[in-house]
């Protein structure tokens, strides 16, 4: 008995769906021409990058090393290099007590900004100058070249003359000043060296940090801070005591990890609760500042450790490998797939042409938008998709052959057999789709790359079935080829299992 005719779907119906498939590809391409995406943005383990561990060490007594300062400063690193755009970047903590270490990978050029970036303390101090004189070193000369505050004991000037800027090795800020010492500081780029009183406004009363620049001087750029209100009130008390001192006593120095970054001299009091950090500042210099100091200092000092170069000539073999057993994959389903089902096969390969035209674009427009890399564990996600997506076709084409076994129609066996088959694939896409999830949300590392691309496949998977290969499916059935059941299109009475007519007939009258 044959199904009835409105559960035969139009060709017209299919070819609405094709439309809507085409019109998708046609937005996703648009989109990446509008992006300038041309290629895969990859990750550490395939265009090579940087890899560095850092040594947790207390600064002092209050700053001890637990596991809960570790991880604080696990997610201040992670906002750090998050907020510079840095993709597939992974920031780890590794063993436990007083001997865990933070591990950062960064893929790419950049790999180096980022690793000198994340491990800065950003203990920024605010402190009155109290002396000033050039970099160089002078041991000789106790008087410090300048009149010293009241209160300087002979200790500090002592250092201060003795202290030599122009040596790299004293231009390395450690952050690890007491806010209550007066100390001995140079500039970041060693001119000048300075002794600084007692800090009274810390980085913690920073609520805001932004780069930006002034192109009336040249497009000079500088860090803008905003005070939270204890800062406000005592950045104010500050500025309102020093500007009616002498000079150099009426400068504030921004003392970065016990670096000067700067020196204003202050001319009015601002009450106000903003401030600007000048000093020469380049675009990246400035927005690194910024966003080391909008997301906090982290809560101990750090010794860098050993820091890793991965070679892209390592990370092209690995992705050449990766592609090669995906490719091999491929042409076994391929090959299996035209032996088997013949002239249906070519259905599959369409249908995985297209998924895989669907996911090369997606990961386009991602590495754009939302800064997604492929990993080696991302390659082995899609390589197990086209498995996934092979069984789809198989249980949709099998069922297509169940019905036709029983008598019917082409047309009619193709809808009956995807209105069977559709469950199966739903439950089958949705099993993968919640592994997918659960490994992304409770894995760390390249697993989530792995969960990441075995689930954006799978959902593609799932779009191609209902709008390529049901369509196409739809479409051919009504072609006399498949129609007819000609031998070479995997729907002939041999491929689907039935004796031919003339046989049973014979059969019968002997049995007679």
């Amino acid at each position: 008995m044959s199904t009835p005719n409105k559960t035969v779907k139009s060709p017209a119906r299919s070819g609405r769906s094709l439309v809507i498939l085409a019109v998708i590809l046609l937005g996703l391409i648009v989109t990446t021409f509008i992006q300038g995406a041309s290629s895969v943005r990859l990750g550490l383990d395939l265009r090579g990058g940087t890899s560095v561990t850092l040594q947790p060490r207390a600064s002092n007594d209050a700053n001890k090393i637990t596991t809960e300062a570790v991880d604080q400063a696990v997610t201040i690193i992670r906002q750090r290099v998050n907020s510079l755009g840095v993709a597939e970047s992974e920031v780890t903590a590794q063993g436990s007590g007083t001997n865990r270490q933070i591990v950062i990978s960064v893929p790419g050029d950049s790999g180096r900004r980022v690793v000198d970036l994340v491990g800065q303390t950003a203990e920024l101090r605010f402190r009155q100058v109290l002396a000033e004189s050039a970099g160089v070193s002078n041991p000789a000369d106790t008087s410090t070249a300048a009149t010293p505050a009241a209160g300087v004991s002979a200790e500090i000037n002592a250092r201060y003359a003795a202290l030599d800027c122009t040596n790299a090795a004293n231009r390395q800020g450690t952050g690890a000043d007491a806010p209550t010492d007066t100390i001995v500081s140079c500039s970041r780029e060693g001119g000048s060296k300075y002794i600084l009183a007692p800090a009274e406004v810390l980085g913690q009363q920073v609520s805001a940090a932004t780069a930006g620049f002034n192109p009336q001087q040249g497009v000079t750029w500088f860090v803008s801070l905003t005070f939270n209100g204890d800062g406000t009130k005592a950045f104010g008390a500050l500025t309102n005591r020093v500007t009616t001192l002498a000079s150099p006593l009426n400068q504030v120095a921004i003392v970065l990890d016990g670096l000067v970054v700067s020196a204003p001299r202050i001319n009015e009091a601002i009450p106000s609760g903003n401030a600007q950090i000048t000093g020469s500042f380049s675009q990246v210099e400035a927005q690194d500042l910024a966003n080391v100091l909008k997301y906090g200092a982290l809560p101990l000092a750090f010794d860098r450790g050993e820091v890793q170069q991965v070679s892209p000539t390592l990370g092209a073999d690995q992705l050449h490998a990766g592609l090669l057993a995906g490719f091999l994959g491929l042409g076994l389903v391929v090959i299996y797939s035209l032996l088997y089902y013949r002239g249906l096969g070519f259905v599959t390969v369409g249908s995985l042409g297209v998924a895989g035209a669907l996911v090369y674009l997606l990961f386009l427009v991602l590495g754009k938008s939302i800064g997604f890399t492929l990993t080696l564990a991302g390659i082995a996600g899609a390589i197990v998709a086209i498995g996934v997506t092979a069984d789809s076709f198989i249980v949709f084409f099998e069922r297509i052959r169940d019905e036709a076994r029983e008598g019917r129609s082409l047309r009619s066996a193709v809808e009956s057999g995807w209105v069977k088959a559709r469950h199966t694939i739903l439950v089958a896409d949705a099993v993968s789709l919640i592994a997918a999830v659960l490994l992304y949300f409770f894995a760390v590392g390249g697993v989530r790359g792995f969960a990441f691309t075995l689930g954006l496949t799978t959902l593609v998977d799932l779009f191609v079935v209902f709008f390529f290969t049901k369509p196409i499916v739809t479409i051919l059935a009504g072609v006399h080829f498949f129609a007819s059941g000609h031998p070479l299109s995997g729907l002939s009475p041999k491929s689907i299992g039935m004796k031919p007519i003339s046989n049973q007939v014979t059969t019968s009258t002997l049995e007679a």
